[in-house]
């Protein structure tokens, strides 16, 4: 007897899996026996990525990429579609073939040729890679929102149909059951993990549209955008967006804000390579997420000139050289100096200065070389940087993070309102202050004075206060009164 594909072996497994519980179970395929690893510890997302890998052959994991997310997409909006669909079915009067009963709800609404029923069918078929890309132009076309983000190159002659058909078997019996298992937004979890998978696989070229989640977590947690205007002027893939948004609903009901934060944000973001600006929309889609996500050149086409936004969240590409420079020599947003020619990551920082609103706050992630270097007039757009007081908060961070470089980065954090609320003093400077430990000695607050009159004094001079007031208030309703009967207006 043949011994079976383990890829098949794992979807085989996975359609026999128990789906009664709001639990996702997926037994991990078993590994050939040549390799001396285990799969038994990894997450389902590792396990569901070790599978789809497996298919891609000699194919280059950029191109790749675009194969697997375009079908994670397109399942999960085919999935949301079909339960809004049952609900509908369910209720009086509802047609369940109105685009309209799926817009109103924010659902994507999903024509006949895009529905993943259609694909699971003829998975195996040989033209499958046209049946996929006719499905792509009919969600496009119904849904004007996402026109031309979606990959629509399944028919070329290069990607192997058998291997396409094995990726959406797999892509199948992704099974979700239960609203608490669908909350967990699973298949948006697998299409977050694949991004970061793909990143590794691409090296060098996939930090462009990925930063690693625990650097998006850090500046996220440290901003707090609960409610306002998020911005990110090189978005990538929308990491930042995504996390804001779930550090939002994380503390929309608890974490001591006593249920007060709700997702009251709103988000502007622009990524110059078209093929990220297209994984962005798909990444937000694949979340419900709206935002206003523009593509083209940040310093040379704002698309946002008078954005002023709360918050600013940016991992731009570290020491960018080629980025416009002579063409905006006299641009407004260089108010702390000229940026050099040969270096972005100054232009980039005075950008989002730029762009913060009166009480706005960012958080930018720049190579180390920004802390220290003079050259090129940076040392004096950083020190005026810092006379201006926008520097907030400066986070150092370990090397080997990202995947476009080695080097170690740092987080600048940037705000516009500071009133100091936190310092580490010395004792020395303590001893200077007599050892008062008055907080607005030390952090800039304004030092009221100390009340110490003794409360029965102080109720008998504010009474004679008040008595002097009233006094006066009579004499002054006497005044008017006989201006107004002098004028004829008012008595006899």
């Amino acid at each position: 007897m043949p011994k079976k594909n383990p890829i098949d072996e794992f979807v085989e497994e996975l359609k026999g899996q128990n789906t009664s519980t709001s639990k996702l179970e997926l037994k991990p395929p078993r590994p050939p026996k040549e390799k001396n690893h285990s799969t038994a510890n990894l997450g389902f997302e590792a396990r569901l990525w070790e599978a789809a890998n497996a298919l891609r052959g000699s194919m280059d994991a950029a191109e790749y990429k675009h194969v697997v997310l375009g079908l994670i997409f397109l399942k999960y909006i085919s999935d949301a579609f079909e339960e809004h669909r049952q609900r509908l079915e369910q209720e009086p009067y509802a047609d369940p073939e109105d685009p309209d009963e799926y817009r109103a709800a924010n659902v994507f609404w999903v024509p006949s040729p895009a529905r993943w029923e259609r694909l699971k069918q003829n998975a195996r078929r040989p033209e499958i890679g046209r049946i996929v890309d006719e499905a792509m132009e009919a969600l496009e076309r119904e849904n004007p929102s996402l026109k031309g983000v979606l990959p629509k190159d399944y028919a070329r002659p290069a990607l192997d149909k058998q291997r396409l058909g094995q990726l959406i078997d797999l892509i199948t019996n992704i099974r979700l059951e239960g609203k608490e298992a669908r909350s967990k937004d699973v298949l948006g979890r697998v299409y977050e993990y694949f991004l970061g998978q793909f990143a590794s696989a691409e090296g060098r070229k996939g930090g462009e549209f990925y930063t690693p989640a625990s650097v998006v977590k850090l500046l996220v947690e440290m901003l707090e955008p609960f409610e306002g205007r998020v911005y990110d002027p090189c978005c990538g893939s929308g990491g930042m967006f995504v996390q804001s948004v779930r550090f939002v609903e994380a503390h929309a009901t608890g974490n001591g804000n006593g249920g007060r934060a709700r997702a009251r944000i709103s988000i502007y973001g622009q990524e110059l390579n078209y093929t990220t600006w297209r994984l962005c929309k798909m990444n937000l889609a694949i979340r419900g997420i709206e935002g206003k996500i523009e593509q083209g050149d940040t310093f040379l086409n704002d698309r946002f000139p008078d954005l002023k936004a709360d918050y600013i969240l940016a991992n731009p590409p570290f020491n960018m050289k080629n980025w416009g420079a002579e063409q905006l020599r006299h641009d407004k947003r260089w108010k702390y100096g000229l940026p050099p020619a040969r270096n972005a990551n100054f232009a980039w920082l005075q950008h989002m200065i730029h762009h913060l609103s009166p009480v706005g706050y960012a958080g930018v992630v720049l190579a180390n070389g920004s802390l220290s270097s003079n050259q090129s007039n940076e040392g004096e757009i950083r020190k005026n940087i810092v006379e201006a007081d926008l520097v907030d908060c400066i986070v150092a961070l370990p090397d080997k993070l990202f995947y476009t470089t080695q080097i170690p980065a740092c987080l600048w954090f940037l705000a516009r309102d500071k009133s100091g609320f936190c310092k580490s003093v010395s004792l020395e400077e303590i001893r200077k202050h007599d050892y008062v430990l008055t907080p607005g000695r030390y952090v800039g607050v304004p030092q009221q004075e100390e009340d110490d009159e003794p409360f029965e004094e102080k109720m008998v001079r504010l009474v004679a206060e008040l008595e002097t007031q009233f006094t006066e208030g009579a004499k002054l309703e006497e005044a008017i009164r006989r201006n107004l009967r002098e004028l004829g207006f008012y008595g006899n």
